[in-house]
């Protein structure tokens, strides 16, 4: 297959190089556009009010100066000459779970590359320390192998998390729903050399919840996640009671 690897992490990550070498190894034609620096956390954002650079870091390597979305639409518009048959954005160095997919730049270039009309698969490996990125690129080239980019429909994504195991202590995988979070020590405040306050978000370790068919309570019990993911902001549940109100309320 012809693969477009992207990613928020940046175009000198490990997770999308070991990525592009074992897709590589395994027969996939692959092209490299990701952002020329870390961009973690970018969410959907895309660049307005500067230029953009795309530089050539290789053969079918390109770096971009702007967000994971921005990467892939200046692959479509001006890297991609013939078609290609899936995009993968990742591996990303941390889990992508939970209401995180809403501030992931991994699951904002692959919902882009949705929207342009592509099939997309986000992965990620759920740890920051002694990452084991081989078993994520090797879970992700078997995952092909098997067909899984064959059971994307239009307007959704494969939002996978990978548990950061040997590829021997991974149990299986389990189709899970996005789970909860909630940060604790979500806000530190500091002060500068000058006296003054400063803060950092971030916080420390989340809490997840561990009830349901989670994305979380897969990767705690060692199993590969997949959540199939899709944009849909509308809550059809509302719209009865909210039409009733309308006509109890005219204007």
């Amino acid at each position: 297959m012809r693969i477009l690897l992207t990613n928020d992490d940046g175009i000198d990550a490990p997770g999308i190089n070991t990525l592009a070498e074992v897709l590589n190894k395994n027969g996939h034609e692959i092209i490299i556009v990701a952002p020329d620096m870390e961009q973690s956390a970018a969410s959907h954002s895309i660049t307005l009010h500067q230029p953009l650079r795309l530089l050539l870091r290789g053969d079918n390597k390109f770096a971009v100066t702007g967000s994971p979305a921005d990467c892939v639409i200046l692959a479509e518009k001006i890297v991609l000459k013939e078609p290609i048959d899936l995009v993968i954005s990742g591996i990303n160095g941390g889990q992508n779970m939970g209401e995180d997919i809403l501030y992931s730049g991994t699951v904002a270039a692959a919902l882009e590359a949705m929207f342009l009309g592509f099939k997309a698969i986000s992965i990620s490996l759920a740890a920051y320390v002694d990452q084991k990125f081989e078993t994520a690129a090797n879970c992700m080239n078997k995952m092909l192998e098997n067909g899984l980019h064959e059971l994307i429909d239009k307007n959704e994504v494969f939002n996978i998390n990978i548990p950061n195991v040997e590829m021997e202590d991974i149990k299986g995988i389990k189709i899970t729903q996005v789970g909860h979070r909630k940060y604790q020590d979500f806000v530190k405040e500091q002060t500068d050399p000058r006296g003054r306050k400063i803060y950092w978000i971030g916080g420390a370790k989340p809490l997840w919840s561990k009830e349901g068919n989670t994305d979380f309570k897969a990767i705690s019990e060692n199993y590969i996640s997949i959540t199939p993911i899709y944009p849909n902001f509308s809550r059809h549940q509302s719209y009865q009671k909210m039409e009733d109100w309308v006509k109890k309320n005219k204007y």
